[in-house]
């Protein structure tokens, strides 16, 4: 035999028993036996090997097309699609697009197969491995679900980076809530979990990062207790609570969504067109509820930890900026440079020195409250505002505070001019000199 022949394992094993047969150290019955065939047929392989030696055992179909081979005019369709509307796709999702949308069918392995051939795909046995410690998934759904926000180019070049704040189950891996934003605020925090609690009720514990929504790291100041924010003050009243992860792989099945989310959620708002917060925000429903259907996974236990609202938690006022002020002699308030004065009233005046409740909406409306949680009326005088209108009535009995404001701002003012390089030092002396002791 001239030349190199290559052996299956399976043909190998029928060559040795053929030159054993042929050896009379083996009779065809026994061999056919070993091989698995028919006694006919052990004859037909031994002839062929007498016939032309260890080629005779070689498959005929070797090197042939397969008779169910799909054309080739269907993939290089198929990879033409590919490279003009899905060069970023991966096998499974460019298949459900192909099979969807182009009517296309084959399985998601050939596809994987032709991907890999053409060097659109790289197979996963041929990346880095990452390895974290494994955590068990917690029994039902609404026990522990996970958030964060994700910034991404969602709308690529057709529209500015946004954020998209995720919260995941953690025992079923079901994205609860998506919400646009144009970045992680406690304003935006607000809004999702407001819209998560309307759609599932109250789950028993959020895990995020330590974002500062989240967590304080300055405890002294906290309010309402050691580094509890905002946010966490919202879910204290909700008797929600609130968990900070130490690492991202430690809330590793929300960061995994976010990949997920940023390779499909962008593909479809292109395929869409949607390039903005407004126009993607009515789609997130429908590629929510096509997600959970391909990824969720059942809960080990079927039930659901939610708890109802209950009607005297009010939504629109939890889920506001939260401080507390003193109430001054003269029925005022000091709030973020504002100076806030009470309606004079009788009621109003038994409040004097006492604590109020300041309270801010997203839309910058704020309320005060103070004992037995009254609604107490106010008018500003907004200290951005840097001079008195001329001729503004002020009741005398306000003077004081007014009169309090104005040296601030005063002193404000001189310290600015004393700060600018260009006034010299003869000028910025008569200002010292001008100006009183605090």
């Amino acid at each position: 035999m001239g030349g190199h022949l290559t052996l299956s394992m399976k043909e190998l094993d029928r060559l040795q028993l053929m030159i054993r047969i042929a050896e009379r150290r083996l009779t065809r019955r026994h061999a056919a036996t070993l091989l698995g065939l028919s006694e006919r047929q052990a004859r037909r392989l031994y002839r062929a090997f007498r016939r032309d030696g260890a080629d005779g055992l070689v498959s005929r179909q070797r090197g042939r097309p397969s008779a169910r081979r799909l054309p080739a005019a269907t993939q290089a369709h198929a990879l033409a699609l590919i490279r003009e509307r899905y060069p970023d796709f991966g096998p499974t999702f460019a298949h459900q697009k192909l099979t969807e949308e182009h009517g296309l069918a084959f399985s998601v392995e050939t596809l994987r197969g032709w991907m890999t051939a053409a060097g659109l795909w790289v197979p996963r046995a041929q990346r880095a491995r990452r390895s974290y410690p494994p955590r068990e998934r917690r029994a039902c759904l609404g026990e522990l679900v996970q958030i964060d926000g994700s910034e991404h180019a969602w709308f690529e070049d057709r529209g500015p980076r946004c954020t998209l704040l995720v919260y995941v189950d953690d025992a079923t891996s079901r994205v609860m809530e998506l919400c646009f934003a144009e970045s992680e605020s406690t304003f935006d925090y607000f809004r999702a979990t407001r819209r998560y609690l309307e759609r599932h009720g109250k789950p028993m514990a959020f895990y995020s990062d330590r974002l500062s929504v989240f967590h304080v790291q300055a405890r002294d100041r906290a309010q309402r207790g050691p580094g509890l924010s905002q946010f966490g003050r919202a879910l204290r009243e909700l008797n929600i609570d609130s968990l900070c992860a130490n690492s991202p792989q430690a809330k590793g099945r929300v960061e995994r969504a976010n990949g997920t989310l940023q390779d499909r959620l962008v593909k479809e708002l292109r395929l869409r067109g949607l390039s903005s917060i407004a126009a993607a925000e009515p789609f997130l429903p429908t590629f929510t509820a096509d997600y959970n259907a391909r990824f969720a996974k059942p809960a080990r236990s079927p039930h659901d930890a939610h708890r109802p609202l209950h009607p005297s938690e009010e939504l629109p006022r939890i889920f506001t900026l939260q401080e507390t002020r003193r109430i001054s002699a003269q029925l005022t308030v000091h709030y973020k440079r504002g100076l806030y004065v009470l309606e004079d009233c009788v009621d109003n005046r038994r409040l004097r020195r006492t604590v109020a409740l300041v309270s801010e909406d997203a839309d910058g409306r704020v309320t005060i409250r103070g004992g037995n949680d009254r609604l107490l009326p106010y008018r500003l005088f907004h200290t951005n505002q840097a001079q008195l209108v001329p001729g503004v009535v002020v009741e005398h009995k306000h003077l004081d505070a007014v009169f309090d404001w104005i040296a601030a701002q005063q002193r404000e003012r001189d310290a600015a001019r004393l700060a600018n390089p260009k006034l010299t030092l003869r000028a910025k002396q008569r200002i010292r000199v001008a100006t009183p002791s605090a």
